[in-house]
């Protein structure tokens, strides 16, 4: 039954103790946000894309999940903030010369460098890996190192020449507090976007609801007027004044045509009455 032999067993081959606790590998955990899809879990493939928050999806997954919301998915809470394909950005990425990808010795007789980025900075050739904080711009797409756009510092795009503003900058798997800060940006720009909506939504409304009760185009002083000084000239403000124009011009050619009518009416009138008398005279001549 054991312990012959002269076998001495020792206390923890005896005494169960407490299962240690496994722990995460942190560098592997990080260098893994920047090689697989935060929905799908699969290795990320062009395309790639980024919410408001800075999380990496594939393009397909979004879209699968976006044409069936009610499936279950294990990360569904990561992409419960992003409501249609306009609340992510299709990214500009540089590849990494040194990455092997697929073509790397399968094996296993050969080290394998998890840091090792599939991308890299375009400007200072940073590897996109965890260890170095990155960013993206929601006007292009292109993506940088914070180094990058610290040390070089202007209003266009290192890469495409696009314009943007320190706001269109965006953190890529940030910690904690740059999610909060992220998330909290993000709400705000759906509030203001919403507020903005529904006053366009009540101007119409109040133009619509004045023409039904008038019969005619009200001006746009009382409303679009008004509006514009709000708005500081938008675009939907300006659609409804060229509609009040075009409506005023569709009038005005009515009027002119019915002007037109009148004088053709008045000159064949005349006509006729010129006619008749000059038979009257003939006939006055012929019985004498």
């Amino acid at each position: 039954m054991g312990c012959d032999g002269g076998t001495i067993p020792k206390r923890h081959e005896l005494v169960k103790g407490p299962k240690k606790i496994e722990k995460v590998d942190k560098n592997a955990e990080l260098a893994a946000k920047w090689k697989y899809c935060a929905l799908s879990q699969e290795k990320l493939r062009r395309p790639i894309v980024s919410c408001e928050l800075g999380r990496l999806y594939n393009k397909d997954a979004i879209i699968e999940y976006l044409l069936d919301k009610s499936a279950e998915r294990p990360n569904a809470e990561a992409v419960a903030h992003i409501r249609g394909i306009k609340d992510i950005k299709e990214l500009n990425l540089t590849d990494n010369p040194e990455w092997e990808g697929e073509r790397r010795n399968t094996k296993g007789d050969r080290y394998e460098d998890i840091h090792c980025g599939m991308f890299i900075c375009p400007v200072v050739g940073l590897e996109m890996n965890g260890k170095h904080r990155f960013c993206y711009l929601q006007t292009c797409g292109c993506v940088f190192s914070d180094r990058a756009l610290k040390e070089v510092k202007t209003e266009i795009c290192h890469k495409c020449g696009d314009p943007f503003k320190d706001e269109d900058i965006v953190v890529l798997n940030g910690n904690k507090e740059e999610v909060d800060k992220l998330r909290e940006k993000m709400e705000e720009k759906r509030a203001k976007a919403k507020t903005k909506k529904s006053k366009k939504s009540k101007a119409t409304e109040t133009v619509s609801t004045s023409e039904s009760k008038d019969g005619t185009v009200s001006p746009p002083n009382d409303i679009a007027g008004t509006s514009l000084q709000q708005n500081g000239g938008d675009s939907s403000q300006q659609s409804g004044l060229t509609t009040y124009i075009f409506n005023q011009s569709i009038l005005l050619v009515a009027e002119g045509r019915m002007k037109q009518k009148d004088n053709l009416l008045r000159t064949m009138e005349e006509e006729s009455v010129l006619l008749l008398s000059g038979d009257e005279v003939d006939k006055g001549q012929t019985s004498e």
